[in-house]
C-alpha cells in the first residue's frame, strides 16, 4: 500500500492538464474584469466613427 501511494505521489502526468486549466481560468477572469472597463471608450470610438462616416456620405 505504501508503494502504491508513493507511485501516486510521483506520477505527474495530469499536472500539465491542471496547469492549463488554471491558466484558462485566469485568462477568463481577466477578460471578464477588463471588458466593463473597455466597453464605454470603445462604444464612444465606434459611435464617433459612425457619425463621421454618416456625415461624410451626405
Amino acid at each position: 500500500m505504501v508503494r502504491l501511494f508513493g507511485r501516486f505521489l510521483k506520477d505527474d502526468r495530469g499536472a500539465t492538464a491542471v496547469e492549463y486549466g488554471l491558466i484558462a481560468a485566469l485568462i477568463s477572469v481577466m477578460v471578464v474584469a477588463v471588458i466593463p472597463l473597455l466597453g464605454p471608450p470603445l462604444e464612444a470610438l465606434f459611435k464617433g466613427t459612425g457619425d463621421r462616416l454618416q456625415s461624410a456620405g451626405h
